[in-house]
């Protein structure tokens, strides 16, 4: 594939140095947040050992000194800005990450048999091009051959969802 058929024809996009300082944001919240959470169950050393909070209290610690080694090394970096990811590139990738994000969801939700068909039944729509109908017959398909091999071959329930769609249709 040509450059240009990747990118999506278009210029521009994230820059490295923009990528660093975010993943390093976020690291660093990451970090914080184990801080704060093991100073809350006991970061020190008692009269038995270790409280339950002092190893994670430094991994977290580890974490942010991370953080921050990065975002200074970033802010000394001279010279021209690579190119992280193109606009168009991007744009591809958001494609498949927010409905697998979305699908994520849909299990909590739903369940992972009806989740799964209609992650299944879209994604072959939208991304596939296909019709509806064979997108959403191989959906419902591939969820009723993995209801039948886990829940009555295997005997292993899997999960419902929050709101279990399946008493609806007799299953």
């Amino acid at each position: 594939m040509s450059e240009e058929k990747i990118s999506g024809g278009s210029s521009g996009g994230i820059s490295m140095r923009s990528a660093e300082l975010v993943v390093a944001a976020f690291l660093a919240t990451i970090g914080g947040m184990v801080i704060y959470d093991s100073v809350r169950l006991g970061a020190k050393w008692g009269a038995d050992g270790p409280e339950a909070g002092y190893f994670p209290f430094y991994i977290g610690l580890l974490i942010c000194i991370g953080a921050a080694v990065t975002v200074t090394g970033v802010l000394r970096q001279k010279g021209d800005d690579k190119l992280f990811v193109e606009w168009g590139a991007l744009r591809q990738i958001m494609q498949v990450l927010i409905p697998v994000a979305l699908y994520v969801l849909g299990i909590q939700l739903i369940g992972i048999y009806a989740a799964s068909a209609a992650y299944i039944a879209l994604f072959m729509v939208f991304m596939g091009n296909y019709s509806w109908i064979k997108g959403v017959l191989l959906g419902c398909a591939v969820s009723a051959l993995t209801y039948t091999m886990f829940e009555i071959w295997f005997k292993v329930p899997l999960f419902k969802g929050e709101f279990n769609p399946l008493p609806l249709i007799g299953l």
